[in-house]
């Protein structure tokens, strides 16, 4: 026998004698060779194969292995306490909803506790969310000697890479409430536990944090393994982007539709290696290494997968245009298969079509991996070999690899050695290498609905292919077809939004001063109200254009899922019809004001709006508006009515997690009757459970308002100052039926100012007027009022001044100061002193407003501590969200944890009765009548 030197030798110099092998197989016949490799593996079970391979469609009618795989799945729902929620599966709105829980940071007491706890964390971007660590209520000195002992050998002694039958998970013991979960596990339970829109919640909120994401998720059971095409749909990254010639610039594009290329690893039996660490190491920019992959090493890393072998995880390396980050020079993805690829063939076969390279760990190369690798002979991807040769049977894998090198158009290069004396710096810098050579190179590339594609050749569930999600994607598709160009889209389908909107909103304004300045003449009066209905008259000839009508159709399906299916189409269809071009350079997007700029248009948008299903909603509203005002004229019979229905369409998706436009973003203005009715179709659907309180966030776009929000409560706000729409949202909060009589509400209504507060510095003019009667009106009808601010010297004097105004009517909200550091990540934050501080420098801006207002000094500054005590937590610091440079950096736990004591203090405030009494709904009718 050769020294283990010698072989590496062997091994490297390629030195064969093992004779010819089997003739080429033809690309057009290489479907057909793949099933016979599968019958021929099948047919090795008599030899000394120690292992089942096959694909998961055949496994699936064996009688032996599946059986007890079925009842481990079970146990495991079970366990998590998760097997309710097969036949009704866990929705967004369960995972957004407020209990006692929500203001505990606590520990899992048991497996039960573990799916609320990680979506909990998930929901607060918490790099923690996927430990999976309980702090078992049986105290450990009552737990018995045997047991204990049982326990203690399990999780110290078990070591994968001494145990060859590591991948037969099911013949260890069933588990138990004492026993440890594997965090993949408890990800694929609650997958297979959760709707298609929980779903892709969880994938989304796992992106943000920087984890792997599931690709392929299994199903032990029933071997119907499903593509999560539509989990990851809403996934939208940004990235620098350096053509070959000409300046680079920042894209931003939705990852399942970016073609690039893409990088598989894979395990063959054992592998001393650990696929998920290596991974990490590639996709660490050396500054730091993040735990995008789980590994054996991390927390019950190397406990015992139950249900998660077969899972495959996919994420991208994404460039920032920083030298010393980028890596690789443009998108590049990864993906990891859990388990052998032996028990896993079909997940395999379809990462050797999809992939541009597939990496393979593994120690030992025999005759049953030989001729699995045979049956790939004819396949396009190049394939890497990662070996430990000193381990397992040296002489047998030089020999069959050998023989392999020719058949899969490998060469030397293509085989790398890991040994425990090998520096796995330089090794990772060897395999980062390899991946740029063969992204550089002609090579596949591929989109995730390529890759979809793929998966349903071989037999796969794409989750997409429900007749639902189908149907709502084919309506979606004919209404963005006619999508081309968007201002003429808006003048020919959205016409009630036009010079009849504008001048409707600027006669009704007119109407509302006159009545607070007093009576105005009654001549006067009664000619605005006649110019009003003349234009609301106009607007009721129009019919709904035919874009609106497939609208109103989709979302008056009678099958819920597939209305939220068509509404989630809506968003990515209309985001993609159509790109507005600015209208204005970005440097003056935000500074926008009367002193540079004359007297604004208020029509015009500081930036273009993007179409987006708000303007759909907007027009329905619109129409609801003009039938309405002519039934209050009696112009029109209340029987004659057609659109009454639509604030009960509208509601619905409130309900159902949609945000609601409160205030129109492009008259910047309130659509009373649509509003009015809207408050009244949620009485009427909240019945018993209609006491509300109001939470509102105000500020600037840019100061993180809408991201803020949808960390602390997991809603959806659009966030992003280019992309996001310009008027004032609503989503409903809804609070557990048990913790609502201590909470003191059964809902919370959160109210999202988006991009209305502009920040005109100028105390003068109308826009400082519009926007600070804004302020008021959001603050007016709001019991808790956070002010999110990115500079002290960026709070607005229309909020200000919405503040002295409110004090002066009597109503003045609880309300939080929120500085949010958006640039240094480093930096711990204010202590109290420096608090008080940052007050301080708001006393001239607010005593300025108070001079406007002709108050003086009988207005206190917001700094006085009878509005505003440091010490009681009325100001807060919340640290930069990156931890790291983006696009690759993950939310800091610093961010994570500020948000989360932020919402354990607001909702202690409300329970508390300190932030005012809560709301009925026609409290809030009358007050939007009022403000």
């Amino acid at each position: 026998m050769a020294s283990p030197g010698v072989e590496v030798e062997l091994l490297v110099k390629g030195r064969s004698d093992l004779g010819e092998v089997a003739p080429e197989i033809k690309a057009s016949e290489r479907q057909t060779a793949v099933a016979l490799a599968d019958l021929e593996w099948r047919e090795m079970e008599g030899d000394d194969c120690e292992f089942h391979y096959g694909d998961g469609t055949n496994e699936a009618q064996d009688s032996d292995f599946p059986t007890v795989e079925r009842s481990r799945l079970q146990e495991m729902l079970s366990l998590l306490g998760l097997e309710t929620c097969q036949a009704q599966k866990l929705s967004l709105q369960d995972s957004q909803q407020i209990s006692s829980d929500s203001m505990k940071n606590w520990a899992p007491q048991g497996p039960k506790d573990l799916p609320w706890s990680f979506l909990r964390k998930l929901q607060a971007l918490n790099a923690e969310a996927r430990n999976t660590t309980m702090v078992l209520d049986m105290p450990p000195d009552t737990m018995p000697a045997e047991k204990e002992s049982q326990m203690e050998e399990e999780i110290i002694y078990w070591d994968t890479a001494d145990d060859l039958s590591a991948d037969i998970y099911s013949f260890s013991e069933p588990p138990s409430p004492d026993s440890p979960v594997n965090p993949l596990d408890l990800l694929c339970a609650l997958l297979l536990s959760s709707d298609s829109f929980l779903q892709q919640e969880i994938v989304l909120k796992m992106s943000l944090c920087q984890f792997a994401l599931p690709l392929i998720l299994p199903d032990v059971e029933n071997h119907y393994h499903t593509f999560l095409l539509w989990a990851l749909r809403g996934i939208v990254r940004t990235w620098w982007s350096q053509p070959p010639r000409g300046v680079g610039s920042f894209r931003e594009d939705s990852m399942v539709l970016s073609h690039v290329p893409a990088f598989a690893f894979v395990r063959m039996e054992v592998s001393s290696n650990s696929k998920s660490q290596l991974l990490n190491a590639v996709l660490s920019p050396g500054h730091w290494q993040p735990d995008c992959f789980w590994h054996r090493d991390l927390n019950l890393g190397a406990n015992t997968r139950e249900i998660a072998d077969g899972l495959v995880e996919i994420s991208w390396f994404l460039p920032s245009g920083r030298e010393d980050w980028d890596i690789f020079p443009e998108p590049t993805a990864f993906l990891n298969l859990r388990g052998d690829i032996g028990s896993h063939w079909l997940q395999f076969k379809l990462l050797t079509e999809i992939s541009s390279a597939v990496f393979i760990l593994t120690d030992n190369i025999s005759k049953k991996e030989y001729k699995l690798l045979y049956s790939m002979k004819g396949s396009a991807t190049k394939y890497y070999f990662i070996l430990s040769p000193y381990r397992g049977k040296r002489n047998a894998n030089l020999r069959f690899l050998n023989k392999l090198i020719p058949v899969l158009k490998m060469d030397h290069s293509h085989v790398l050695v890991k040994v425990s004396s090998t520096d796995s710096a330089s090794f990772v810098r060897r395999v980062r290498t390899i991946v740029a050579h063969v992204a550089r190179s002609p090579c596949r590339r591929m989109s995730v609905e390529d890759m979809a594609h793929a998966a349903r050749r071989l037999g796969l569930k794409v989750d997409e292919d429900c007749e639902e999600c189908q149907k709502a994607k084919d309506r979606m598709e004919r209404i963005t077809r006619k999508v081309r160009d968007l201002d003429a889209y808006r003048r020919d389908e959205l016409r009630l939004q036009g010079d009849s909107c504008r001048k409707a909103v600027q006669v009704e304004k007119e109407l509302c001063q006159g009545q607070w300045a007093g009576d105005p003449p009654e001549k006067h009066r009664a000619e605005l109200r006649h110019r009003l209905l003349e234009l609301r008259t106009q607007q009721h000839g129009h019919d709904p254009a035919w874009g609106v009508q497939e609208f109103i159709a989709g979302i008056s399906s009678p099958s819920l899922g597939e209305k939220l299916y068509f509404l989630r189409w809506m968003e990515w269809g209309l985001a993609r019809a159509a790109q507005p071009q600015p209208r204005q350079p970005s440097d003056t997007i935000l500074t926008l004001r009367p002193k540079h700029c004359g007297t604004p248009d208020l029509s015009e948008l500081l930036w273009p709006e993007p179409l987006g299903v708000e303007h759909f909603l907007r027009e329905m509203g619109q129409f609801y508006e003009a039938e309405s005002c002519l039934v209050e004229a009696g112009s029109l019979p209340a029987g004659q009515r057609r659109f009454a229905h639509f604030p009960g369409l509208a509601l619905e998706l409130l309900l159902k997690g949609l945000p609601l436009e409160l205030i129109d973003g492009s008259t910047l203005s309130t659509p009373l009757r649509w509003v009015t009715g809207l408050l009244k179709e949620l009485h009427v659907r909240l019945e018993r459970r209609s006491r509300l309180v109001v939470l509102s966030v105000l500020g600037m776009p840019g100061t993180g308002k809408s991201t803020l929000l949808n960390t602390m409560f997991g809603l959806r706000f659009a966030t992003g100052r280019s992309c996001g729409p310009r008027g004032a949202f609503m989503q409903l909060v809804t609070v557990a039926e048990s913790f609502s009589q201590d909470l003191g509400c059964d809902h919370i209504l959160v109210i999202d100012s988006g991009g209305l507060i502009g920040g005109a510095l100028s105390t003068a003019g109308e826009r400082f007027e519009l926007e600070a009667s804004l302020a008021a009106l959001i603050m007016g009808l709001s019991n808790v009022t956070v002010v999110s601010l990115a500079e002290t010297k960026d709070i607005p004097p229309a909020i200000l001044h919405a503040f002295l105004k409110l004090e002066k009517m009597g109503h003045m909200p609880s309300y939080q100061f929120v500085y949010q550091n958006l640039h240094d990540v480093s930096d711990p934050g204010p202590k109290p002193r420096d608090r008080r501080q940052l007050l301080d420098q708001t006393s001239d801006v607010s005593r300025a407003a108070a001079q406007m207002e002709k108050q003086g000094e009988h207005i206190r500054a917001l700094a006085d501590p009878a509005f505003c005590d440091p010490e009681k937590q009325h100001i807060w610091y919340i640290p930069g969200l990156w931890h790291g440079v983006p696009p690759m950096a993950p939310v800091s736990s610093g961010y994570s944890e500020a948000i989360f004591e932020l919402k354990r203090c607001l909702l202690e405030n409300i329970r508390n009765g300190l932030s005012n009494q809560n709301k009925s709904i026609q409290q809030l009718i009358e007050l939007v009548r009022r403000l």
